[in-house]
């Protein structure tokens, strides 16, 4: 994003039935373009037809909240509600109107990225987008009115963004269970008598066979890309993996901490960028380190403070980025001369440079320095390998991501414990500390839901 841009539009959802339709029917076959999954497994599945069936019935409204490891996530959404869910209650012999579908919450900028098509096809499914990274006031109208009023039960990822990891569920954003408390009330307010209900969904894939070799190859690209030593010792297949894993982010580790220092004068500490890491532990450590230092540099470019956890300071740095790249002036044509519409695409073009740091660390928040050490199965090797070749590749500026296509997987969706929100009003309607405690407490039990499908 090197020009200046008019402000991002909200696009309103516009549910339309054909486009559902046709988006189903050719669901197979995005499946096998898009993805290596081959069998879609789903475990208690009776939570949703019974809740679906209940709020068909206009007894409940609820909304599914969905881990998001992976940008396929959302695929596999639709084969569960559009496929599954009829197929399982007509096996239960339960009655649903057809269509079985869901609004669901995006963010808005994924068309920026996937094509202004992408934003007409989630509108006509019936999403709605949310600028994430400030109080985007227009669209929160419109979740909380489809949460209330919306033709079908909601969707949305309560982690905000995936994080490539099957088994780490990322810090939740607080903004699901403030919309569970929203639609509490306003269905209170209008005398209905539905009861307001949160379901955990969580996602896993498994390779249904364990892809060593690609494995191995990826590493030994990442060997050559980073200049990591190769490891050629001793011991079991797997230990040999893991040492040069841990070589390839150690290496890794150090390039970033010298490139640091030596251009953004960033002080790190006596061992960085000089001495690679002696344990996971240390490993961690300066990862975090580094992390903060790349956020500083994004940080002092847009004058912003480094308050709140990581999560919230990218948030924050993408705000003041696209501040500067879609510009209210540019919403009227002609209203900037030729100078100044060239000195706004210089300050898009540097704001989006600066964002590069942000985008940097959301690669590398997620390597824990203790993933694949604790649990050193095939997924995990998987996941943090591939993680690893996200941060090169967007380093070195390809955009070739390789997108977990190791070997074939399964996707196992299992739905959890539903959490009932309205039994949580009159706490949060008591005062607004009791507001912020039960939108923190239903948050947290929202993340151990979700922890428990996974488990």
């Amino acid at each position: 994003m090197d020009k200046a841009r008019p402000p991002l539009e909200f696009i309103p959802p516009d549910y339309t039935p054909a486009v559902r339709s046709l988006a189903r029917l050719s669901l197979p076959l995005v499946q096998r373009w898009k993805t290596s999954v081959t069998r879609v497994e789903v475990k208690n599945g009776d939570r949703l037809v019974d809740l679906y069936r209940q709020f068909q019935a206009g007894k409940v409204r609820f909304l599914l909240a969905f881990r998001h490891p992976s940008p396929r996530d959302p695929l596999f959404l639709c084969q569960l509600m559009w496929n599954f869910l009829p197929r399982s209650a007509r096996d239960a012999g339960v009655d649903l109107a057809e269509p079985t579908h869901f609004h669901f919450i995006y963010d808005r900028g994924i068309p920026l990225w996937m094509g202004q098509g992408i934003g007409w096809l989630f509108s006509k499914l019936g999403g709605t987008p949310i600028h994430r990274g400030k109080a985007d006031l227009v669209g929160l109208r419109s979740a909380r009115q489809l949460f209330a009023n919306g033709l079908f039960p909601m969707a949305a990822a309560p982690e905000g963004h995936t994080n490539q990891h099957n088994e780490i569920i990322s810090p939740l954003e607080p903004g699901i269970a403030q919309l569970g408390f929203w639609c509490a009330e306003d269905l209170q307010r209008a005398g209905r008598n539905e009861t307001v209900v949160i379901l955990p969904l969580g996602i896993r894939y498994y390779y249904l066979s364990p892809p060593w070799n690609g494995i191995d190859r990826l590493l030994a690209s990442l060997e050559a890309q980073t200049g990591a030593a190769i490891d050629k010792g001793e011991g079991n297949p797997e230990a040999i993996l893991y040492r040069r894993l841990y070589g390839v982010g150690c290496q890794l580790l150090l390039v970033m901490e010298r490139f640091y220092q030596q251009f953004y004068k960033k002080s790190l500490g006596d061992k960085q960028g000089k001495e690679p890491p002696d344990t996971n532990e240390e490993l961690r450590d300066r990862l975090q380190v580094l992390v903060n230092a790349a956020l500083e540099v994004a940080e002092e470019y847009f004058g912003l403070r480094g308050k709140g956890d990581l999560q919230e300071r990218c948030l924050r740095i993408e705000q003041a980025g696209w501040e500067r790249i879609f510009r209210q002036e540019l919403e009227e044509p002609g209203k900037l001369s030729e100078l100044e519409r060239g000195l706004a695409d210089r300050v898009a073009e540097e704001a989006d440079l600066r964002m590069w740091h942000m985008r940097l660390v959301e690669s590398f928040v997620a390597m824990t320095g203790h993933y694949v050490r604790e649990n050193p199965s095939v997924e995990r090797f998987a996941d943090t390998v591939l993680l690893l070749q996200k941060a090169v590749a967007r380093i070195e500026g390809t955009g070739k991501f390789a997108d977990a296509q190791l070997g074939p997987q399964r996707v196992v969706l299992t739905l959890g414990e539903p959490l009932c929100v309205s039994d949580r009003l009159a706490e949060y309607s008591a005062n607004r500390r009791g507001a912020r405690q039960a939108v923190t407490d239903l948050t947290r039990d929202l993340k151990q839901a979700l922890e428990a499908t996974i488990a």
